[in-house]
């Protein structure tokens, strides 16, 4: 178990490594995260971080939540996200203290969750990729309708979980084994290349791959 990072989405942009390559990079704003409360085995029963990420107004803090960042001598925060770690990197950092994107390196394959896009109430063809009905031989007015949504005589209603119009987007989305191509350590960004979930400006969580892939074997199962 591992730090996972508070981030930013800032946007899609392209950078080019040393042979020239033109690489599509995602920038994320990796804080700092700043470690709010520490949980331990002894007195919670696990061990954790709580980490706190961009700076919000005392004005419009609650008063119980402006108590538990002065009791961690934090500025208020407007996120807060429990991070599940060992022992040993618990250990590593103190309450009051930064995390910063240099926890991550160049080369890391990590984990990317953030929620999706919303795209409000959508139909078939475009929540699943339906294909659309003819536009000849007596079709009328059902161009993009779902068709038939059960059988009629048995069972006699519509199966549960079928594919049909409503809400899209605006999920929980976890892109796996995405590779880290350049951390910024002084301005505290990330890149990793291609896309990850969410609109410019939200919120993402980065940790270390939970089940990276595996190394490619040769003939006769040799590396």
């Amino acid at each position: 178990m591992s730090i996972e990072l508070l981030c930013r989405k800032i946007g899609m942009t392209r950078i080019y490594d040393e042979s020239g390559e033109s690489i599509p990079v995602t920038v994320l704003e990796a804080g700092p995260n700043f470690v709010v409360q520490k949980k331990t085995d002894e007195h919670d029963g696990y061990t954790a971080l709580q980490l706190g990420f961009q700076e919000r107004r005392r004005k419009v803090t609650p008063k119980p939540l402006l108590g538990h960042f002065d009791k961690a001598k934090v500025a208020p925060q407007r996120h807060l996200h429990e991070s599940r770690v060992t022992a040993e990197i618990a250990g590593q950092h103190e309450v009051g203290g930064e995390v910063k994107a240099d926890v991550f390196a160049a080369g890391q394959v990590v984990d990317v969750v953030g929620t999706s896009k919303g795209r409000g109430t959508q139909g078939v063809v475009k929540r699943h990729h339906f294909s659309m009905q003819k536009w000849t031989h007596g079709t009328h007015e059902g161009f993009r309708s779902p068709g038939s949504i059960g059988p009629g005589s048995y069972p006699a209603h519509v199966i549960k979980g079928l594919r049909m119009a409503g809400r899209m987007g605006n999920e929980q989305v976890t892109v796996r084994n995405v590779e880290i191509v350049r951390v910024d350590a002084k301005k505290n960004l990330i890149m990793i290349r291609g896309a990850v979930p969410g609109a410019n400006d939200g919120i993402v969580h980065v940790r270390p791959a939970i089940k990276p892939p595996r190394a490619k074997q040769g003939p006769g199962g040799k590396k």
